[in-house]
């Protein structure tokens, strides 16, 4: 009698059957039954088939991250880490460096490694045709902060075009009326929709829009940072810049120092993320929450949920969550001679 024996008369996997056996969460109630009625049925006790357990099984899965260097990244990487651990699942983590070539490289090599699922960040446009056709094939596969436009794709991801309209109406209300963002490139969605919710609430407030106040490049420190500097070097500079992300803000305050502008008098600086950082008391960035620990704990949850309940589930798992802004140091009033 073995685990292979049960999946096939339950009609589920054998990493169901040996998840059962496990007490692991996440598993429908009805399949969890359905598994314990095979066994008692054939006459063997959970012990005897949880001896059986073939090594077939890896209890591992996969996590792929755009840059470990952002804190982003490397913080919410931490929180699935320690989550998976906990629900005895082993994490093999990958970065790509926000390059298609090496997205393609990690996700090829941990289907190799035989990973149960995988999380994915920082998912181009340009991987729309290769995540969907793992989807189809019935592949535990969740986007977080990211998404494409995919029928059934499972992803966890703030409402980006909010998040950005909540950072151009508090700019607004402090009297700004030049307003710059710092965004990344337009093949991340997300990133996407920010650019989309900053243009929306300027010409909701009558506001036109500047293409050359918007920087749409790589993530790149050394790029933004010049950006922003010659930016704030212009006689009608702008007197508030939005930034997609905290570590994005953060190059944006070294060019403002550098040009001894003082923050928040001369330049008021939103950031994304609510990283740990930002709340440094010297630092103090008003940024734009992605509810970074409920994210990651989220995506992780519903990619076991994906993998225990493979034979089932049949819906797509597709999660917004809200924004909130949080009002530091950085942003203040508009100069009177804005």
């Amino acid at each position: 009698m073995t685990t292979e024996d049960v999946a096939r008369i339950a009609g589920v996997s054998q990493s169901t059957v040996s998840r059962v056996l496990n007490n692991y969460p996440y598993i429908k109630k009805n399949t969890r039954d359905k598994v314990l009625a095979v066994i008692e049925e054939l006459g063997f006790t959970r012990d005897e088939v949880a001896r059986s357990l073939v090594e077939k099984r890896t209890t591992s899965i996969g996590l792929i991250l755009g840059s470990i260097s952002n804190p982003f990244f490397a913080e919410t990487a931490e929180v699935i880490i320690q989550r998976a651990q906990e629900l005895k699942y082993d994490v093999i983590v990958y970065n790509t460096g926000h390059k298609d070539k090496n997205l393609e490289q990690a996700i090829n090599l941990l289907i190799g490694k035989r990973v149960e699922g995988i999380i994915i960040t920082s998912v181009s446009k340009n991987y729309t045709e290769k995540i969907q056709k793992l989807h189809e094939n019935g592949f535990p596969i969740l986007l977080y902060n990211s998404f494409l436009d995919i029928k059934n794709v499972n992803f966890i991801v703030m409402d980006n075009r909010k998040g950005a309209k909540l950072a151009v109406q508090h700019l607004i209300e402090l009297g700004h009326k030049k307003i710059a963002k710092i965004s990344g490139p337009s093949k991340y969605l997300a990133t996407y929709e920010r650019t989309v919710g900053y243009k929306e609430e300027l010409r909701a407030n009558g506001y036109k829009i500047d293409e050359n106040l918007i920087f749409n490049s790589e993530y790149s420190y050394d790029k933004i940072y010049t950006f922003a500097k010659k930016l704030l070097k212009k006689k009608d500079r702008p007197t508030a810049i939005i930034a997609a992300s905290d570590q994005m803000a953060l190059a944006v305050l070294d060019a403002a120092s550098s040009l001894n502008l003082k923050i928040p008098d001369d330049l008021s600086v939103v950031g994304f993320d609510n990283i740990r950082l930002a709340a440094n008391e010297f630092i103090g960035l008003t940024t734009i929450s992605q509810q970074m620990d409920k994210m990651s704990l989220t995506a992780l949850e519903k990619l076991i949920y994906l993998i225990e309940n493979k034979e089932t589930a049949s819906s797509s798992i597709q999660v917004f969550l809200k924004p909130e802004i949080i009002v530091r140091k950085t942003t203040g009033p508009a100069p009177i001679n804005d």
